[in-house]
C-alpha cells in the first residue's frame, strides 16, 4: 500500500497535506526572514536617512554662518570707510591750520601727510580685508571638505572627527 501511495504522488496535483506543510514552512520562513532581515534593513535605511538629513542640516547651518560672516565683512568695510572719511576730515583741518601758519612749507607737508595717510589707510584696509577673506575662505573650505568626507561614516568616527576639529580650532 505504501508503494501505491508513492506512485499516486503527483507534483502537478498535490494533496492537502503537502499544501498544508508547504504553507506552514513558507509562513515560518517568511516570519524568520522578516525578523532577521527586513527589520534590520528597515532600521539601517532609517538610520541612513537620519544621517543624510543631519548632514543637510549641517550644510544649511554652514551656509547661514557664511552669510553672517559676509554681512559682518560688509559692516567692517563700511566702518573702515567711515573711519577713513573721518581721518581725511581731520587731516584736512590740520592741513588748513598748517597752511595758515607756515604758508608754502606747510602746504607741501600737509599734502605729504594726506597722501601718506591715504596710502596707509588703503594699505591697512586692503591687508585687513584680505586677511579676513582668506581666513574665512580657508575655514569654510576646510569645514566643508571635512564634513563631506565624514558625512557617510558611523557615529564613533563622527565623534572622533568632531573632537579633532575642536582641537585644531583651539590650536589656531
Amino acid at each position: 500500500m505504501l508503494y501505491i501511495t508513492l506512485l499516486d504522488f503527483s507534483p502537478i496535483k498535490p494533496d492537502l497535506g503537502l499544501i498544508l506543510w508547504t504553507s506552514v514552512i513558507f509562513l515560518l520562513f517568511w516570519y524568520i526572514l522578516g525578523k532577521m532581515a527586513f527589520g534590520p534593513i528597515a532600521s539601517a535605511l532609517k538610520d541612513r536617512e537620519t544621517t543624510i538629513q543631519g548632514a543637510l542640516d549641517e550644510a544649511k547651518k554652514a551656509k547661514e554662518e557664511m552669510s553672517n560672516l559676509k554681512a559682518e565683512n560688509e559692516k567692517l568695510l563700511v566702518e573702515a570707510r567711515e573711519e577713513r572719511a573721518q581721518m581725511l576730515r581731520e587731516a584736512k583741518e590740520s592741513g588748513a591750520k598748517i597752511v595758515n601758519d607756515a604758508k608754502e612749507k606747510a602746504k607741501s607737508e600737509a599734502q605729504k601727510i594726506m597722501t601718506d595717510a591715504n596710502l596707509e589707510i588703503e594699505n591697512q584696509k586692503n591687508a585687513a580685508l584680505t586677511e579676513v577673506k582668506n581666513k574665512v575662505g580657508i575655514m569654510a573650505l576646510d569645514i566643508a571638505e571635512k564634513v563631506l568626507k565624514k558625512e557617510l561614516k558611523g557615529n564613533p568616527e563622527q565623534e572622533g572627527f568632531v573632537n579633532t576639529l575642536v582641537d585644531e580650532i583651539n590650536l589656531n
